[in-house]
C-alpha cells in the first residue's frame, strides 16, 4: 500500500505547481513561441529550485540566522531573467524577444545583478523582509491570489489576513525608505529624500512642483516614490517592475488576467477561487476595471525607463503566433499578440521543502511616525470623466479612469452597428497628450492624432457588439477628452 501524502507534501506540491505556472508565464513573455518558452522555463525552473534549496540549506546551517533572500516565486522569476541573460551571452539570443535582448545589453539590466546598493529599491526592500512576510505581500499583490487562499497557503488565520497584509505593506514601505536613504545619491536627491517620504504617506498630500519636476527626471527617486506610495494602487506595479525588471508590468497583467479567470470573470461557469492560478485559454478579453488600474497606475518615470522593456524594436505576429494576450511589455511595440492555447506540462523537478512561517511581529510594530504639518488635495483635477459620441454606424465612449500629476489612464469603448473583421479607431487630442502603454490594441501616434489598431485576438466584433481597450498617457497643463473619432474611416462625432 503506497504511503499517503502528508500535509507537508501537499504544501510542496502546491508551491511547485504555483511556481511552474509563474515561471512559464514569464518565460513566454521573454521568448518568441511556446516551444522556446517551455525550454527557457524548464532550464530556469531547475536553476531556481537549486538556488532556493541551497539558500534554505544555508539558513538551516546558520541555526535560523536570518538571511536576505526572495520568496519562492520572485526567486524563480529572477532565475528566468538570469537564464535568458545566459542564453544571450552563449549566442542563443535569437530565441529571445528582441526588446528583451536590448534590455539585457543595457545598463538597466546590470542594476539587478550589480552592487547591492545600486539595485532597485523594491528588490532591496523585499529581500530585507522576513521571507514569510515577503511571500504574503507578493502572493496578494502581484500574483493576485484571493486573501483566503493566501492565508491557507501560508498558514495564517483568514480572519486576520487582511490586517496582517496591511502591516506587511507598511513594513515594506519602511524597508524601501531605508533602502532609498542607503542608496548613494547626489546632493539634490538627498535634499528631496525627507520631502519624498512625507508627501507619499497621505493620498491628500500635495506634491510640490519642484519635487514633481525632479521625479520626472530622476529614475532612482521615481522608483522610490512608487514604493513609498502605498495608496493609489501602484504597489503591485512597483513590486513587479522593481523585482523582475523587464516585462514586469506585462507579467503583472497576466497574473491579474489569470486571477479573473480563476474567479469566474473570464469564462462561463466560474472557477474555484481557492485553486491554483492558470493562464486563460479563451480568446475573449478578460474583465479589467480596478485590477488593471492597480497594474498601471504609477506616477513615476521609472515605468518608462527601468520597469519597462528597453528600446523600440517591434516584432511580427508571425513570430508570436501562439502567445497569451497581455499588456504590451514595450511602450513602442506595434503588433498585437494572440492567445496562447494551453500550457505545457511542468518539468520533473523535486520541490524544495517550504520554510516554516515565522512572524516578524517586532518588525511590524514600529512604523515610521506620520509627518507633521498641513496637507491639501493635489492641485491638478481630473478633466471630464466621460464623453460620448454618436454617428451612423458607431458610438464611442471615452472614460478618464484616473489622473495624477503628469499622467493618466483612460479606456475607450466602441459600439458598432456593423460587424467588423479588423478595426482601427482614430482620434485627436486637444492638449498635446501623448499615449504610452496601450492594451488590447496597438498604438501609433503622429502629433495629436492617435490610431489604435485591433490585436489579433479582438479583431472580430459582431454587429451591435462592443470593443474596448485602454492606455496610459502623459499630459501637461490640461487634459481634455479627445475628439474627431473615426472607426475604419467612419466618423463618430464627439459630443
Amino acid at each position: 500500500m503506497p504511503d499517503l501524502p502528508t500535509p507537508q507534501d501537499a504544501t510542496e506540491a502546491a508551491l511547485f505547481s504555483e511556481g511552474w505556472d509563474a515561471v512559464l508565464s514569464y518565460a513566454d513573455l521573454c521568448t518568441a513561441g511556446s516551444l522556446t518558452a517551455h525550454q527557457l522555463a524548464t532550464e530556469a525552473f531547475a536553476l531556481g529550485m537549486r538556488e532556493i534549496r541551497a539558500a534554505a540549506s544555508t539558513h538551516v546551517r546558520g541555526a535560523g540566522r536570518r538571511t536576505a533572500r526572495l520568496p519562492t516565486i520572485p526567486a524563480l522569476l529572477t532565475a528566468v531573467r538570469d537564464t535568458a541573460a545566459a542564453w544571450e551571452a552563449d549566442g542563443q539570443g535569437h530565441k529571445l524577444d528582441p526588446d528583451l535582448r536590448l534590455w539585457l545589453n543595457s545598463g538597466n539590466a546590470a542594476r539587478y545583478t550589480g552592487p547591492p546598493l545600486q539595485r532597485p529599491v523594491a528588490l532591496r526592500g523585499l529581500r530585507d523582509m522576513q521571507e514569510a512576510d515577503a511571500s504574503l505581500l507578493w502572493l496578494a499583490e502581484v500574483e493576485a491570489l484571493p486573501l483566503p487562499a493566501v492565508a491557507r497557503r501560508l498558514g495564517l488565520d483568514p480572519a486576520t489576513a487582511a490586517e496582517e497584509l496591511e502591516q506587511v505593506r507598511t513594513l515594506f514601505r519602511d524597508r524601501c525608505h531605508r533602502a532609498h536613504l542607503d542608496t548613494p545619491m547626489d546632493a539634490r536627491c538627498r535634499s528631496y529624500a525627507r520631502l519624498l517620504d512625507a508627501v507619499t504617506r497621505s493620498p491628500a498630500a500635495d506634491t510640490p512642483d519642484d519635487l514633481s519636476r525632479h521625479l520626472a527626471t530622476c529614475v532612482r527617486c521615481a522608483e522610490a516614490a512608487a514604493c513609498l506610495r502605498l495608496h493609489g494602487g501602484g504597489l503591485p506595479a512597483a513590486l513587479a517592475g522593481g523585482v523582475i525588471g523587464w516585462g514586469g508590468l506585462a507579467y503583472l497583467e497576466r497574473r491579474r488576467r489569470a486571477a479573473e479567470v480563476r474567479l469566474g470573470a473570464g469564462r462561463p461557469g466560474g472557477a474555484d477561487p481557492a485553486g491554483d492560478p492558470q493562464e486563460g485559454t479563451g480568446r475573449s478579453r478578460a474583465v479589467r476595471g480596478g485590477l488593471l488600474a492597480a497594474a498601471v497606475l504609477l506616477s513615476a518615470l521609472a515605468l518608462g525607463v527601468s520597469m519597462m522593456p528597453f528600446g523600440g524594436g517591434g516584432d511580427t505576429a508571425a513570430a508570436r503566433d501562439d502567445r497569451q494576450p497581455v499588456a504590451d511589455p514595450s511602450v513602442s511595440r506595434t503588433t498585437g499578440t494572440p492567445t496562447r492555447q494551453g500550457s505545457p506540462a511542468a518539468p520533473s523537478v523535486t520541490a524544495t521543502p517550504s520554510a516554516p512561517r515565522t512572524t516578524a511581529g517586532s518588525e511590524r510594530s514600529k512604523p515610521d511616525p506620520e509627518p507633521q504639518g498641513n496637507s491639501s488635495p493635489a492641485g491638478h483635477r481630473p478633466g471630464p470623466g466621460r464623453t460620448s459620441a454618436a454617428a451612423a454606424g458607431c458610438r464611442v465612449a471615452y472614460d478618464l479612469v484616473s489622473q495624477w500629476a503628469d499622467g493618466f489612464q483612460a479606456t475607450v469603448t466602441v459600439t458598432t452597428d456593423r460587424p467588423l473583421d479588423g478595426w482601427s479607431l482614430s482620434w485627436a487630442f486637444r492638449d498635446g497628450q501623448q499615449v504610452g502603454q496601450m492594451w488590447d490594441a496597438t498604438v501609433h501616434q503622429s502629433g495629436s492624432r492617435v490610431t489604435a489598431t485591433a490585436a489579433d485576438y479582438d479583431a472580430t466584433v459582431a454587429a451591435h457588439g462592443t470593443l474596448s481597450f485602454g492606455f496610459n498617457g502623459t499630459w501637461q497643463g490640461a487634459n481634455h477628452a479627445p475628439h474627431d473619432f473615426t472607426l475604419n474611416g467612419t466618423a463618430c462625432t464627439a459630443g
